[in-house]
């Protein structure tokens, strides 16, 4: 039969048997490989869209080929391949990761597509169009109108709210995903910046010490000689003044130890106000990396409080979109996608 001659409502019965035909495909499949019962898919209903958009589009593009399998084949690659890649990048760019990822295949595009997989949907489309949908078609017409009708009309409705569902809690869960990813970069920045704020501290306070000891060591060393040389000075004055009388050589004697007392207070307030000045610097510096680390530990606890948050958030409709798609994968949002899939299998 000619594919204009098929109704809407027609058409739409195609659709839903294909997408439950595809769904007992793909779950099948993964039960065997996850060794466990796996619901495949984006939906909660048993059906994947994606094989039955793929199936109503190899009709439409093939069907006008039926007396060419070649043909029939390539109009299947090429719909197919297109319909798998447009499909990939817009639910990627939507929900932050990839349902499927052919990325470890060959020949593969941007992990949405792969020479392998696109070789299989054209051979799909001659069995589809050659093999399987005859009898599905004849089925489909040999339905009485209102019962095709209402049918169509219940599980549209059904369809519609599944997929509204579906939708928001994978769009919950990129949006989830974006910000534990932002979370951990912000984080390893706090790490970062803890342990420069660290280092920085520890360079501060060896200079303060350093600049202490070296201005100390520059005061004693002058003191010393400033004390030799009232010393010497003194000395040579009382040789000048040997022969003078013993009153003014006790004078010149009482002199220099006066200077010599009052250079020695002097040098010991210097030391005192150097030692002061030098833990004042000390203090302030460890009082200003306290602070600051205060701040980035504060920042960190508040980091760590939003990504358990996040984590607690994952309700048992988002666990089970993780579940129903055990191949699913990120680049960007890797980490998160992978600690988010762990703790829903622990849950299931």
């Amino acid at each position: 039969m000619h594919i204009y001659h098929y109704t809407w409502y027609q058409w739409l019965s195609f659709f839903y048997i294909y997408c439950f035909a595809g769904w007992v495909f793909e779950s099948t499949y993964v039960s065997i490989r996850e060794k466990r019962p796996v619901n495949r898919g984006f939906l909660r209903l048993p059906l994947l869209p994606l094989y039955g958009t793929g199936a109503v589009m190899m009709l439409w593009v093939s069907l006008p080929f039926r007396d060419s399998l070649f043909l029939v084949y390539i109009s299947g690659v090429i719909a197919a391949t297109a319909l798998e890649y447009v499909t990939g990048w817009t639910m990627e760019r939507l929900f932050k990761m990839k349902y499927w990822d052919y990325s470890n295949q060959r020949f593969n595009v941007n992990g949405y597509i792969c020479l392998s997989s696109s070789l299989v949907w054209g051979l799909l489309t001659i069995f589809l169009t050659e093999v399987l949908h005859p009898p599905v078609s004849d089925l489909v017409l040999a339905l009485p109108v209102s019962l095709d009708i209402a049918g169509v009309i219940l599980i549209s409705i059904l369809f519609a709210a599944d997929t509204v569902q579906s939708v928001k809690d994978a769009l919950d869960l990129g949006r989830a995903l974006e910000a534990m990813t932002g979370i951990r970069a912000e984080l390893d920045d706090v790490q970062v910046q803890l342990a420069l704020l660290r280092a920085e501290t520890a360079d501060r306070l060896s200079e303060y010490r350093d600049d202490a000891a070296q201005k100390l060591n520059g005061y004693r060393a002058g003191t010393a000689q400033q004390l030799n040389k009232y010393r010497e000075g003194t000395a040579q004055k009382i040789g000048e003044y040997r022969e003078e009388t013993a009153q003014k050589i006790g004078s010149y004697w009482e002199n220099a130890a006066q200077l010599l007392s009052d250079c020695r207070e002097e040098a010991s307030l210097q030391v005192e106000r150097l030692k002061t000045t030098a833990l004042q610097k000390v203090g302030q510096a460890q009082a200003s990396g306290a602070d600051r680390m205060n701040a980035l530990l504060s920042k960190g606890q508040y980091l760590l409080d939003r990504h358990h948050t996040l984590v607690g958030h994952l309700n048992r409709h988002r666990r089970d979109l993780l579940l129903r798609n055990p191949t699913a994968a990120s680049k960007r949002f890797g980490e998160a996608l992978k600690e988010l899939s762990e703790l829903a299998k622990k849950n299931r």
